[in-house]
């Protein structure tokens, strides 16, 4: 029987995440083969992972960041089964490393991410392995990016929402405000050309409707739909919202104010259950 030292047990633990007793038990399994062992711990978490394949993933760790120049941002959640495991300081931190690799690559999509190399396998393949660590199902629920002249970052306290805001030029405190807006208001588009048609024409026969229930005559049925049209994108739209920290300015006001060519061009939100 090969000699399995604590110093060995502690090399495989700290490279796959694993527990002592498992890290131990795959060195006695593998005769004290080093890469053997790692094998071994990756089977396991296979076969975990093939148990678990139908389970609800839905809760989990949402980070955002961006590239030390700020024109790469990206927002990623990482989820699991259970919040017990989502608030574990090492599943935030392999979210952590996750997102710092995704940006470090600029990503350009989750498959992108997926295949990048991470500690000597795939994130896939690290995922899998961890699952087996863990034992709970482990997957990229979302992965969003923004390049922009400049990427602000927002992350909510608990770590269940993060968001990302494209701004036309640098504007550090401008970009946090708008992205805390993004998360708190939840818009469902940037501007209301973001809007698709058939949300569009749903809010119109929505409003025709209303008005009719109200006794409104047919001939003003139109007007009286476009008014609440746009009371729906002013409502719903990034730029258009009220700015929470000032009701009296839009977003797009809000922005002007600071320099008159600032303009938020995109934004990506990402929650668990917000």
């Amino acid at each position: 029987m090969a000699n399995i030292t604590a110093a060995d047990v502690n090399k495989l633990r700290k490279q796959t995440g694993a527990g002592m007793m498992d890290c131990k038990k795959a060195l006695v399994e593998a005769e004290g083969d080093f890469q053997v062992a790692v094998d071994i711990l990756r089977k396991k978490g296979q076969k975990i992972a093939a148990n678990r394949a139908d389970r609800e993933a839905t809760e989990g760790c949402v980070l955002s960041g961006a590239s030390s120049d700020n024109a790469f941002g990206a927002v990623l959640s990482l989820n699991c089964e259970t919040d017990f495991v989502a608030k574990n300081d090492s599943f935030i931190d392999l979210t952590t490393s996750l997102l710092n690799l995704a940006i470090e690559h600029k990503a350009a999509n989750k498959d992108a991410l997926l295949a990048l190399a991470f500690n000597g396998m795939t994130v896939a393949e690290k995922l899998v392995e961890q699952t087996g660590v863990i034992g709970e199902k482990l997957e990229i629920g979302s992965y969003e990016i923004i390049e922009a002249p400049y990427v602000a970052t927002y992350i909510h306290a608990g770590n269940k929402l993060a968001t990302l805001v494209g701004l036309s030029l640098e504007a550090e405190d401008a970009g946090k405000n708008v992205a805390m807006q993004a998360a708190a208001m939840n818009p469902i588009s940037l501007d209301r050309a973001g809007v698709s048609e058939e949300t569009v024409a749903r809010e119109i026969e929505v409003g025709k409707d209303l008005a009719r229930q109200e006794g409104k005559p047919e001939a003003m049925l139109d007007k009286i739909a476009e008014g609440r049209l746009n009371k729906f994108f002013k409502e719903n739209t990034l730029v258009e919202q009220d700015y929470i920290r000032d009701g009296k300015l839009s977003v797009a006001k809000y922005l002007q104010s600071v320099n008159a060519d600032l303009k938020a061009v995109a934004y990506k939100r990402v929650g668990l259950g917000v």
